[in-house]
């Protein structure tokens, strides 16, 4: 294996993170500290460790579970859209009691 993104690994595979399209999100702090905590513990928690696990990893099973699940989106703002997934009726900020 190199370090030239371009070059194949020693075995010849391209690393999956070449083979994705790169994509630039805006996080919340909070988001970015809870998922790098999710990360961790996913990371921590599991049996077989032979796919590196990344706050990348964790969004794209997000991104997977919003589209499998965009028949149930509704909403005219980020936090009625939110709500209509998580069920948070309240329309309140998340972290917010």
């Amino acid at each position: 294996m190199t370090n030239d993104d371009s070059t194949p690994t020693a075995d010849g595979a391209v690393p999956r993170y070449l083979t994705l399209v790169r994509l630039e999100a805006r996080l919340r702090e909070d988001q970015v500290e809870a998922l790098g905590a999710l990360r961790r513990r996913v990371a921590a928690n599991r049996t077989v460790k032979r796919e590196r696990i990344t706050d990348n990893t964790l969004i794209r099973v997000a991104v997977d579970y919003l589209l499998a699940h965009g028949d149930e989106l509704a909403g005219d703002t980020e936090d009625g859209l939110r709500a209509s997934l998580l069920g948070d009726r309240d329309g309140g900020e998340p972290g917010e009691d």
